[in-house]
């Protein structure tokens, strides 16, 4: 033996033959004794000699896509489905009295009985397929023939935290990758200049859970969403100092990729530091994309009036949904807009706070569904409005005003555009809201439907992991809601 083989450590040793043929040898062994994952090979799959890497460019899909983009407002807190999105003309006939049965679930079992609670708002017809709509909600019943209602939603899990990360993650586990971040690392991103994956949060504060509603979990962290902030200035630090303006800022660039892939040749496979030149690279072009994406200013009096821009109460979700529009419009894959910690949350004062939630946010909404379809964008654009969980029909009788429980036992969402039917309603909750009981969306339905508008076969969009793969829906049951498709031929 030589003195640099006595010398090996055990590491360099067990390194070096794990990217050797004895390392392939003993994944084999590995995979035969059912130690790896089932995945880990697929039929005719070779073992990975080299570390993989990342970028966020266009990918193909597995199908024909309907949808290139979503818009996603996530609405935290538990919108109430049975006086917004579900008339229930059964709690009018038992307002006051208890409900039949013991099966629910209270977060704040103190504070209630089982007495139900009637909508204390009307619910009328929209539109040419006659949705039935809440009065709070008067400019999303003037596109009601361009949505479709889901009254069928569960997820049964009831608490907050991790009934966002079931609807925005897939499981209710810390760490997992969002939504968002699936749909980056899938398909990448038609815009060389803008990130895959934006978030606009709340300028009153996060949701519950904070960061980790857009984080990457265990994908690479390129495929995390990246903040836009709810005030002005939106992004930091997009203008160099005066004196790296022009020729020295391009020479600084250029020096630093020149250190950062000497560093990186060094260390082949490392996800962060590749996410962070790919970082450095497109934060300079994002200092004249960014900005005119953002410049709203650029944009017609009609346009901001459509969006509420121009009165103080739908000016933020306004601006945020015209925001979006101008991302998506320039090749940016998935936008989150978010709405504040519990803001639907209504365990109290719902007669006076619901009203209030939906005036901020019903205008904006609905006007970006009627500039999506003015500018020929709604057909490959998916939008969706909706929170992790519903309310319950029981009254909750708090000190600050009565409100209702929370309920994921059956709830409503509304989505529209990128290949999904337009004036439609889907499934439906039991005569009191309490679960849903007809055509039932399960969150994992609703992400193996979202993937498929997509392109994207849900059993195929998986990352490689040491434990074996990890996927969104991660062999949960599940199934394309063909229901809701305009082509629902294409579903295998």
């Amino acid at each position: 033996m030589n003195d640099q083989t006595i010398t090996a450590s055990r590491r360099h040793f067990l390194a070096s033959q794990a990217m050797g043929l004895g390392g392939v040898a003993l994944a084999c062994l590995m995979k035969d004794d059912g130690v790896l994952g089932s995945r880990a090979f697929a039929a005719g799959e070779k073992p990975d000699l080299e570390r993989p890497t990342f970028d966020v460019l266009p990918k193909p899909t597995q199908h024909p896509p309907q949808a290139r983009a979503m818009i996603s407002f996530f609405m935290q807190g538990g919108p109430s489905h049975m006086d917004l999105f579900e008339p229930k003309p059964v709690l009018d006939k038992w307002d006051g009295k208890k409900i039949p049965g013991d099966d629910i679930k209270y977060d704040s079992p103190a504070q209630t009985d089982g007495t139900l609670m009637k909508s204390p708002w009307k619910f009328s017809k929209h539109g040419q397929c006659g949705m039935e709509l809440s009065e709070l909600l008067p400019h999303l019943g003037n596109v009601a023939d361009d949505i479709t209602l889901v009254r069928s939603m569960k997820s049964g899990v009831n608490n907050h935290v991790q009934g966002i990360r079931a609807l925005n993650c897939g499981g209710i586990l810390p760490g997992r990758p969002s939504l968002g971040s699936w749909v980056a690392y899938g398909l990448g991103t038609e815009s060389r200049e803008l990130p895959a994956y934006l978030v606009l949060t709340d300028p009153a504060s996060l949701p519950v859970d904070g960061v980790n509603n857009w984080a990457n979990g265990f994908l690479p962290s390129l495929f995390q969403g990246t903040v836009i902030r709810p005030r002005e200035p939106r992004i930091l630090n997009l203008d160099p100092p005066p004196h790296l303006q022009g020729k020295p800022q391009q020479n600084f660039l250029s020096y630093l990729d020149q250190l950062n892939r000497e560093h990186l040749a060094q260390r082949p496979g490392e996800h962060d530091l590749s996410a962070r030149i790919a970082g450095y690279e497109l934060a300079a072009k994002m200092q004249l994309a960014a900005k005119e994406a953002l410049d709203i200013s650029r944009e017609t009096a009609a346009t901001h009036k459509l969006y509420g821009i121009d009165q103080p109460l739908t000016r933020d979700y306004g601006t945020r949904a015209l925001i979006a529009r101008r991302l998506v419009e320039r090749g940016v894959r998935f936008v989150q807009i978010c709405s504040a910690n519990q803001m639907w949350d209504n365990h109290s004062r719902i007669l006076a706070g619901l009203p209030e939630r939906c005036k901020a946010v019903d205008q904006p909404a609905a006007a970006l569904i009627q500039d999506l379809k003015a500018r020929g964008m709604l057909d490959t654009t998916l939008v969706q409005w909706g929170g992790e969980m519903g309310r319950l029909p029981t009254v909750q009788r708090a000190a600050t005003a009565v409100g209702r429980d929370h309920n994921t036992h059956g709830f409503s969402i509304w989505m529209a555009g990128g290949g999904l039917k337009a004036g439609h309603v889907h499934g439906a909750t039991d005569e009191f809201g309490h679960k849903a009981v007809d055509n039932v969306v399960t969150h994992s339905d609703y992400h193996a439907t979202l993937l498929h508008l997509f392109g994207i076969d849900h059993q195929e969009l998986a990352f490689r992991r040491p434990n074996g793969e990890g996927s969104l829906i991660d062999s949960q049951p599940c199934r394309v809601v063909k229901e809701i498709l305009t082509h629902p031929e294409r579903v295998t």
